[in-house]
């Protein structure tokens, strides 16, 4: 479910109302969606991944690669400041954490393992986003 950018949640309690358990649990509380459960990681069309609690454009469609591991992938972000990063030193390792910039909604993390041009993989929730797939 999205939001307008200018109508964000500004409770806990109205976050919970707008968002379904498994988006609360990633976007608000850094969870992590089980690997390969994701209908998103299937998608070919051409379009743009929003976010899940705010629908912000994150990703294009033409940065969305295959990975392997079993979350949606992308070499970039659609626009920068799309996306804001963060340290996480969360589970005893130290991680990259992604955040959406609009509502710093938990999105995934990024890792310098990924192609180029970038080098990047942006490894995201596909609960944290929508697709809006593009009109022809």
């Amino acid at each position: 479910m999205s939001e307008s950018e200018h109508d964000l949640p500004e409770t806990d309690a109205e976050w919970r109302e707008l968002l379904t358990d498994e988006e609360y649990s990633i976007l608000r509380e850094a969870g992590t969606e089980p690997r390969f459960s994701s209908e998103l990681l299937d998608v070919k069309d051409d379009g743009v991944f929003t976010c899940a609690g705010c629908g912000a454009e994150l990703f294009d469609s033409d940065e969305k690669f295959e990975s392997g591991t079993g979350w949606p992938s992308f070499w970039d972000v659609l626009q920068e400041g799309t996306v804001e990063t963060r340290v996480d030193n969360s589970h005893g390792m130290r991680r990259t954490e992604v955040v959406c910039a609009t509502c710093e909604g938990h999105l995934g993390h990024v890792f310098d393992d990924g192609p180029d041009p970038t080098g990047k993989r942006y490894c995201i929730n596909g609960a944290a986003l929508e697709f809006e797939a593009e009109e022809n």
